[in-house]
């Protein structure tokens, strides 16, 4: 899924307008997964002018970014973490970490051939899913339509249960940043 899908869905499920913090620690860790790898492909884009196409195809796939990506996609540990949220009663620590492990269930199905090892530190193995967000060769051009629908029903949602005018703005503001990418990958791709 997009990012911004990712924030939408993860403050939809754990932010609660009631509970001062749990919006803002619901969309930080829908974004928490995916951060790394816009801080090393804003690094070697923006400030090295590395080329895309040796980013997304050779730094992507390196041991080195795979490595990252292993830690901050694990579900083992952000499993670990909602589970201490729980035990202690950590609201925002809760909306966080089960934000962020709802983020990995639902990359889980959608990354054909750029998956992360989701099981880390117990196990390397990346699942090949036989779909994809981004690629139209693995049914992104009926997964990117039914993630803009969730996307804007969710918005809907979360515009009701939330009165206040600014929170309203940051979901609209996401909102149009999935629709945009939505349809970036479906012209690049």
């Amino acid at each position: 899924m997009n990012t911004p899908a990712h924030l939408i869905f993860g403050a939809a499920a754990f932010g609660r307008s009631a509970r001062p913090g749990t919006l803002a620690a619901a969309l930080a860790g829908g974004l928490a997964p995916d951060l790394s790898l816009y801080i090393l492909v804003g690094w070697h884009l923006g400030v090295r002018g590395t080329d895309a196409q040796v980013v997304f195809d050779e730094l992507y796939f390196s041991d080195f970014w795979q490595g990252i990506f292993a830690i901050d996609n694990s579900a083992v540990l952000w499993g670990v973490l909602l589970a201490v949220a729980a035990w202690r009663s950590w609201p925002l620590l809760l909306a966080f970490s089960g934000a962020a492990l709802l983020h990995i269930a639902l990359d889980f199905p959608l990354h054909h051939d750029d998956g992360r090892p989701h099981f880390w530190p117990l196990s390397d193995w990346v699942y090949e899913s036989p779909f994809s967000y981004w690629d139209r060769r693995h049914g992104a051009g009926w997964i990117g339509p039914v993630e803009a629908v969730a996307c804007v029903a969710l918005t809907v949602l979360l515009w009701v249960r939330v009165p206040d005018w600014r929170w309203r703005g940051v979901f609209g503001v996401l909102l149009g940043m999935e629709l945009a990418a939505s349809n970036v990958w479906w012209i690049v791709f």
